[in-house]
């Protein structure tokens, strides 16, 4: 009876989206309509449409199914935007495949690009293929002029102001592991965190910087044995201050009820980084939200996420 109670923290990667799955599904057989239906059925919901168009590219990305939806309905906007999405990751697996610091064909870059651009044009009021092209700038090895960044950044945040995801990659553009520095991606973050309305998650943006900045010290030290002078990273003052912020402007303030799949892995980090803070009021109640619905990073980036989580659990869920 024990062991078929045992906790198990799960890791479906279209968190807890079950339309999505069963369209991913459908990909690794080359059938594409179920595609076109669940992009068209999601319609201007935004989290939700990043959150599939994301996945989607991520399972298209090694086939040719978007490229067989496009032959059928070459005007299709829905297809246009999933196709931007399917480039930016061909290209980042591409890079992850050189290895850091090597430059890809910047031909591939540029395709990704140029696609990106094709679906804007597409679908005027979607933020998505904004967001992917945002992504993408960052695989130039010099990154891209300033004033080009911000004329992409001014019209996602026209059509979403609030878009987590499209805060996110700016961050990550901003990083000092990419086109900029820790103080640089943290004053983004905390700019983005101030403007915020209440229960916006925008305040995670901090808690997303304090991992970048960890990545840094470990890719830039020889691997994680350079972690033990890190252990302060996690709960100094200044990290359990900005867990607080968080969980006041954002977690509290939100509205009650399940987190959203597009959200789940914001709420990830929020927990993550209340564990690592040693602040058991919040995050308890951030791991009895979750339940199992977890997502591997950022708990990957300090161990085994299973390990850790249920290491949490036993230490901050009461009974």
């Amino acid at each position: 009876m024990r062991a078929r109670n045992r906790f198990v923290p799960g890791f479906d990667p279209d968190c807890g989206d079950a339309a999505l799955s069963s369209v991913r599904h459908d990909i690794v057989i080359g059938r594409w309509q179920g595609v076109r239906d669940l992009l068209r059925t999601t319609g201007a919901d935004w989290l939700a449409r990043g959150h599939r168009v994301r996945q989607l590219a991520q399972a298209c990305a090694g086939s040719t199914t978007v490229e067989t939806w496009l032959a059928a309905e070459p005007h299709s906007a829905d297809a246009l935007v999933l196709r931007a999405a399917t480039e930016t990751v061909r290209a980042f697996h591409l890079a992850i495949a050189a290895g850091r610091g090597v430059p890809i064909d910047q031909r591939r870059v540029d395709a990704a690009v140029a696609a990106c651009l094709s679906a804007t044009e597409s679908y005027l009021d979607d933020p998505t293929p904004w967001i992917s092209l945002i992504s993408v700038a960052r695989l130039y090895p010099a990154g891209v002029r300033r004033q080009e960044l911000a004329r992409w950044w001014d019209e996602l945040h026209r059509r979403d102001p609030y878009s987590m995801e499209g805060h996110l990659q700016v961050l990550h553009y901003y990083s000092a592991r990419w086109h900029g520095s820790h103080g640089l991606m943290y004053d983004f973050a905390r700019d983005a965190a101030g403007v915020a309305p209440r229960g916006c998650p925008l305040p995670v943006l901090v808690q997303y910087a304090r991992v970048e900045e960890y990545r840094y010290a470990v890719d830039t030290t020889a691997g994680r044995s350079a972690t033990v002078g890190l252990g302060q990273h996690w709960s100094d003052d200044a990290a359990a201050s900005d867990v607080r912020r968080t969980w006041e402007r954002w977690f509290t303030g939100r509205v009650r009820g399940t987190v959203a799949p597009g959200a789940l892995r914001d709420c990830n980090y929020l927990a993550h980084a209340a564990c690592s803070a040693r602040a058991e009021d919040i995050a308890g109640p951030l791991l009895t939200h979750l339940g199992t619905r977890f997502t591997r990073t950022p708990w990957s980036c300090t161990g085994d996420p299973a390990q850790q989580i249920t290491r949490w659990r036993k230490e901050y869920v009461r009974r």
